[in-house]
C-alpha cells in the first residue's frame, strides 16, 4: 500500500511495539527494521520508478537506479545520461557508507585557456553551450556500479520504468513549460536538441508527450551490456562523432578510461546529531560541517530570529571563504580536510563572529568567490525495509545543460565545465569567480555544490539533499539545524531559506525569506540583503524514527515532486 504522509501518528502495532520494548529495556528503544519503504524525488514518475523497483523486491539501490534514470528522462533540464551525479549509500547489513562520485570529468584534450582568447580574455558562452561545454559523463558508469555492487535486481530490470518512460513519453507540466520556453532560443541552435524537447521550435503546450526513442535504445544498450553499452562501441563513437563535427573535444579514450570513484564521506557532529555528508570533489560537506561546528559554540535556542539568523550567516561566511581558497578534486589537489575540520581552527573562526555587526568578507582575506554549481539539479531520497538508503543528487549544470543532443542517441550533453574556474578570478556564468584549486585539467572533476547528507542520532534518520547551485549548503544546513531541533521532513522542506556565500558579500534570501523586521534588523547589523524574486530549492526528505518504528517522508511544496511511503 502507498501513503502520503501527512501527519504525526502511531498506529496500535507500533504503539504494542512500543510498550514491548518499554518492558523488556528501560532505555531507549530502536527498531533494527524499518517499518516501510520511502521514496521523494523532484518528478512523480521517478517516485512511482522507484516505488515499483521496492515492490518487486528491490532494495534501496535499485530504486536509486530507478529512480535516477527516471529523472534522466522526465527531467531533462536537470539531470540525465550525459551528466553526473553523487549517490551517498548505506548498506544496513554492515553499516558501510559510501560516497558513489559520479562527477564528469574533463577530456584529455582540455586545458586551463580553453575558453580563453588569444588575449586572455574569457570567451562568451563557450563553457556554457554546445558539446566543447561538456564534461565525460558519470551517470552511466555510476548506475552500473550500483546495480554490479549494491543493488539485488538484474540492471536491465532497474532500469525498465526509465526505458518505458522514454518510449511512451510523458506530459509537459507546467514546469517543464516555463523552463523550456526561458531557454527556447539556446535549444533551436541545436536542431536534434530541438526536435526533442521543443514543439515546432515552441515551447511545448501543458500536455504534450515527449517521446525518447532514441535515448530509450541507449538505456537499452546500457540495460544489456553495461559500461560497454553506452562508454564503448556504436553509442560511444556516435557521441565523439557529433560532439567533435560541432567543435567538441571529445575522444573514445576519454569515454572508456571514465571510471566511478568510491569515497569516504565527511562526517561532522553537531549537538549530538551525526552529519554524513559528500566529500570532494563536493564542497557541500565539509562546508556544512565547518559551519555547524562554528554555530555549535553558541546557544541558538536562547537567540532572537534575528540574532539566530545573524550567527548562520557569519558562519556560512566564513565557510565559504575557506571552500573559495582551498577545495578542489582531492585526486588533483591537496585538500587539507582535517585542518579545515579541526576543532579548534573552527572555534578560532567562530570567536571572530561579531554579535553586533556583520563581517565584511574582505576582512576575512582576498580569496576568491566559489564557483556555483548549477540551479537545475536534482535530488532524490530512498529508504528501503532492511534500513537501507539512498540520497543521490544529479546534475546537468544549467537548464537543459549544453542544449546538445547527439543525433541517434537521445543523449543530452552537460556544461559541467563551467563548473571550474575558466580563468582565475573571472566571474563564471553566475557572476562568481574561483581559483586555481578548481582550474580545468585533463581528467579532473569540477568542483560541486552539491550535498547528499544523512542526518543521525541514536533514534532518528534523516536523509536530504537538494539542487540550488551553491545555495544547496545552506538549505540543507538550515533542514540540519531544524532536524537537530525535533523537525519533521515537512518542516526542513518548507523552511523559508536564506544564504551567505562569502562572495558577493550578500545575505540572500528567497521571496518571504526573511521578514520585513528581520530585513532591518539584519540590515541594521550591516549586512548587504538581495531578494531573490522567487521561491528556490527543491528539497527531498526522509526520516526515520527508529524510536516510533514511523516513517515520514516530504517534497518539496516549491516543486512538482512526489514523497511516498510504502507499508
Amino acid at each position: 500500500m502507498v501513503s502520503i504522509v501527512k501527519e504525526k501518528r502511531i498506529t496500535t502495532a507500533v504503539a504494542s511495539w512500543l510498550f514491548a520494548c518499554v518492558l523488556i529495556s528501560a532505555g531507549p528503544c530502536r527498531a533494527e527494521r524499518a517499518p516501510a519503504h520511502a521514496v521523494a524525488s523532484a518528478h512523480p514518475l521517478a517516485t512511482q520508478a522507484g516505488v515499483e523497483i521496492l515492490e518487486r523486491g528491490g532494495n534501496a539501490f535499485d530504486a536509486a537506479i530507478a529512480v535516477s534514470a527516471a529523472l534522466g528522462v522526465v527531467e531533462p533540464f536537470s539531470s540525465g545520461f550525459g551528466g553526473g551525479g553523487f549517490w551517498l549509500i548505506h548498506r544496513s547489513d554492515d553499516g558501510k557508507q559510501v560516497m558513489i562520485d559520479g562527477r564528469e570529468t574533463a577530456p584529455a584534450l582540455a586545458h586551463e585557456r580553453m575558453y580563453r582568447d588569444a588575449q586572455d580574455n574569457v570567451i562568451r558562452d563557450a563553457s556554457m553551450k554546445g558539446p566543447l561545454a561538456a564534461g565525460i559523463p558519470g551517470m552511466p558508469a555510476g548506475l552500473v556500479h550500483l546495480a554490479e555492487h549494491y543493488g539485488r535486481l538484474p540492471l536491465r530490470q532497474s532500469l525498465a520504468p526509465a526505458i518505458r518512460y522514454a518510449e511512451q513519453g510523458f506530459k509537459v507540466t507546467s514546469r517543464y513549460h516555463r523552463l523550456a520556453a526561458y531557454m527556447t532560443d539556446t535549444l533551436n541552435q541545436y536542431p536534434a536538441a530541438a526536435g526533442i524537447f521543443l514543439q515546432n521550435g515552441k515551447p511545448p503546450r501543458i500536455g504534450y508527450q515527449v517521446r525518447q526513442e532514441d535515448l530509450a535504445r541507449t538505456i537499452e544498450a546500457i540495460a544489456e551490456k553495461g559500461l560497454d553499452g553506452f562508454y564503448r562501441g556504436p553509442i560511444a563513437q556516435r557521441m565523439v562523432r557529433e560532439a567533435r563535427k560541432h567543435g567538441g573535444i571529445w575522444s573514445l579514450e576519454d569515454l572508456s578510461a571514465y571510471r566511478v570513484v568510491e569515497r569516504e564521506p565527511i562526517v561532522a557532529s553537531y549537538r549530538g546529531t551525526r552529519i554524513v555528508s559528500a566529500p570532494p570533489p563536493s564542497s557541500g560537506g565539509i562546508v556544512m560541517a565547518q559551519a555547524l561546528r562554528m554555530l555549535e559554540q553558541f546557544d541558538l535556542d536562547e537567540m532572537s530570529s534575528v540574532q539566530r539568523k545573524h550567527h548562520i550567516v557569519e558562519a556560512m561566511r566564513r565557510a565559504f571563504r575557506d571552500r573559495a581558497v582551498f577545495l578542489g578534486d582531492p585526486d588533483f589537489v591537496d585538500v587539507p580536510t582535517d585542518r579545515l575540520l579541526d576543532q579548534s581552527y573552527l572555534e578560532g573562526l567562530a570567536l571572530t563572529i561579531d554579535a553586533a555587526n556583520a563581517t565584511p568578507s574582505d576582512i576575512l582575506g582576498n580569496g576568491p568567490a566559489p564557483p556555483q554549481a548549477g540551479t537545475q539539479t536534482t535530488h532524490f531520497s530512498v529508504l528501503d525495509k532492511e534500513g537501507n538508503r539512498v540520497a543521490g543528487t544529479l546534475s546537468v549544470n544549467t537548464l537543459f545543460g549544453a542544449c546538445f543532443v547527439t543525433q541517434g542517441t537521445g543523449v543530452l550533453f552537460n556544461n559541467e565545465m563551467d563548473d571550474f574556474s575558466v580563468k582565475r578570478l573571472t566571474p563564471n556564468a553566475y557572476g562568481l569567480i574561483g581559483d586555481e584549486a578548481n582550474a580545468i585539467a585533463p581528467g579532473k572533476r569540477p568542483l560541486s555544490s552539491m550535498t547528499p547528507t544523512f542526518l543521525e542520532t541514536p533514534e532518528r534518520i534523516g536523509i536530504v539533499g537538494t539542487p540550488g547551485g551553491s545555495r544547496i549548503i545552506s538549505m540543507v544546513l538550515l533542514a540540519a539545524l531544524d532536524f537537530a531541533d525535533g523537525g519533521l521532513p515537512q518542516s526542513w522542506v518548507s523552511l523559508r531559506r536564506f544564504h551567505h556565500q562569502y562572495q558577493p558579500d550578500q545575505v540572500q534570501f528567497e521571496l518571504h525569506g526573511l521578514t520585513e523586521f528581520e530585513q532591518q534588523r539584519l540590515a541594521g547589523l550591516g549586512h548587504e540583503l538581495r531578494e531573490i524574486s522567487r521561491r528556490y530549492g527543491n528539497m527531498q526528505a526522509i526520516l526515520w524514527d527508529q524510536a516510533e518504528n514511523r516513517v515520514y517522508s516530504a517534497s518539496d511544496p516549491r516543486g512538482e515532486g512526489l514523497a511516498v511511503v510504502v507499508e
